[in-house]
């Protein structure tokens, strides 16, 4: 495989367990509509996730 190849199944291994994480706590609906939104925010060019909060 190539250095790309092997870096894209990494990222593929990490994403099944997150979801595997993700249907164990919440189930598949909810982890099915996250990765959608998630695609769906990466179409759209927005940013993923939440602002960090400043501390003053």
């Amino acid at each position: 495989m190539t250095e790309e190849e092997t870096s894209k199944d990494a990222f593929f291994k990490r994403l099944g367990v997150l979801a595997q994480e993700m249907i164990d706590a919440h189930g598949k609906d909810f982890t099915m509509g996250t990765l959608v939104l998630a695609a769906r925010f990466i179409a759209d060019g927005k940013p993923i996730g939440r602002p960090e909060s400043k501390k003053e």
